[in-house]
């Protein structure tokens, strides 16, 4: 099974790939420097794989790359953060 993450900066939200297929999505705006997470979800056919995690590592990585910070105002990404500490350094003051 193949998973990736990718940008869709077009449509304002990172995608998880499952074998070339959308599974899931991260939505999000650019304000400033930062990315506002505001909407996370995963197919309800691929629910309890996991693949909300690491949609949620490919996007809070992808925004560490690009020097941005992260406000998650999506309860998903809040609490992803909330359980990995290495995220909180990510976070808008």
């Amino acid at each position: 099974m193949g998973v990736e993450v990718r940008d869709n900066a077009a449509d304002g939200r990172f995608e998880i790939l499952l074998d070339g297929t959308v599974a899931g999505i991260a939505a999000y705006t650019v304000r400033e420097d930062a990315l506002v997470f505001t909407h996370t979800e995963v197919d309800p056919g691929h629910e309890g794989q996991g693949l909300g995690s690491k949609l949620a590592a490919g996007a809070l990585d992808a925004a560490r790359e690009r020097g941005a910070t992260v406000v998650p105002r999506c309860p998903f990404i809040k609490a992803y953060i909330e359980r990995h500490p290495a995220y909180q350094d990510l976070l808008a003051a």
